[in-house]
């Protein structure tokens, strides 16, 4: 049974498909509300308590929290840091805003041209959805008549993730994430901030609500990372926390416990199963081109039947492919190139010096998502 920090180095793993994986599985769940319509039963919600989606939504949290903490550790300053993290998340995203806000959306809205591109809703489309803080998820006149009448949906998470970037960049900053004890407590610190809500049954406001559910797998992901020399990646432990999580459904300790299943389970998957599977790392990382596209394009599918009702399948299956195209164009033409400015710009060289990360397993974790 191997160490997670013996497998952990490198990029040969199965995060890529993973990830991939993942992604798909956030087009197949919204397919049902963008076919059905605003309501519609998503997969694996009544046997979970979460849609498909959110699960894979909370695999991609798990995952960015092991490796933005490692991220963090073998960059050079906080600078390439911040860089890192910016050319990975804005350049894809901001060219996914244009095109569908200036080249689909005035194709397939109920106004003439004129009146699209002289409405104040389309340019506030592309300034606060690239701005992440207050979505903008409608353009003037489009899918207007579609069950699920929006052309944005899955960017709502992308705040959530720069908060958690933002968990790690202090810690980092302020040398808490390479002393392994201090980063214990703060770790138990959040543990106990996470379950007072639960135990004394505390209002926590919605958008905060989705930062504290988020970042539980994320906060998982970095206590991986942490104590990687420790964690034994076992098929027996898999199966006790599923049974764990499975008893405690429906209790406090339900979701936390899930998470941890999780989490666990898709570590194990990343880095024990070999051989072939391993052959997808060379295709490139498609998930976040698949994430940012699919629900316009999914949007799209159910417009171009004439915008009534679609069976959720038909709709991935029209979707799927063409999601499929812009996300390796995507990768090939915007976020590749862009992570390769991040890794060779020029950055000044920082005034104070960062502190010394105590001796440890290898961290050369570099990996082409995170």
């Amino acid at each position: 049974m191997p160490l997670l920090a013996d497998v952990a180095q490198g990029r040969d793993n199965n995060f890529n498909l993973i990830r991939f994986v993942a992604a798909t599985a956030v087009l197949v769940s919204h397919a049902w509300p963008i076919g059905l319509g605003i309501g519609t039963q998503q997969p694996l919600k009544a046997l979970t308590g979460h849609t498909l989606g959110g699960i894979a939504v909370f695999v991609f949290f798990a995952a960015s929290g092991f490796f933005i903490a490692a991220s963090f550790s073998r960059s050079r300053s906080s600078e390439r840091f911040l860089l890192a993290r910016t050319m990975r998340l804005f350049p894809g995203l901001v060219v996914s805003l244009l095109l569908v806000g200036l080249v689909m959306g005035p194709l397939v809205s109920d106004l003439a041209p004129g009146a699209y591109f002289t409405s104040p809703e389309t340019f506030t489309f592309l300034l606060r959805n690239a701005a992440l803080a207050l979505p903008q998820y409608t353009l003037p006149g489009v899918f207007e008549a579609n069950p699920y009448p929006t052309v944005e949906g899955s960017i709502w998470t992308l705040i959530h993730e720069v908060a958690c970037y933002m968990l790690i960049f202090m810690a980092g900053v302020t040398g808490l994430l390479w002393r392994r004890g201090a980063m214990t407590l703060v770790l138990l610190a959040y543990a106990v901030l996470w379950i007072l809500p639960d135990i004394f049954d505390l209002h926590v406001p919605g958008r905060l609500a989705a930062t504290r559910e988020l970042s539980l797998p994320f906060v998982m992901g970095t206590a991986l990372w942490i104590w990687r020399d420790r964690v034994v990646l076992s098929l027996w432990g898999i199966a006790g926390l599923c049974a764990l999580a499975w008893a405690g459904y429906g209790t406090l300790a339900g979701f936390p416990l899930l998470m941890a299943a999780l989490t666990y389970g898709m570590f194990w998957c990343a880095y024990v199963p070999g051989g072939a599977i391993r052959s997808f790392n060379r295709l490139g990382d498609y998930s976040y081109g698949m994430y940012i596209y699919a629900f316009p394009l999914q949007g799209l599918a159910v417009w171009l039947a004439g915008g009534g009702a679609m069976d959720p399948w038909v709709n991935i299956a029209l979707a799927l492919p063409m999601t499929l195209i812009c996300a390796v164009a995507s990768w090939h033409l915007v976020e590749r190139p862009a992570l390769a400015f991040a890794h060779t710009a020029r950055i000044a060289r920082p005034k104070t010096a960062r502190p010394a990360p105590e001796r440890g397993p290898d961290q050369d974790l570099t990996q082409a998502r995170t």
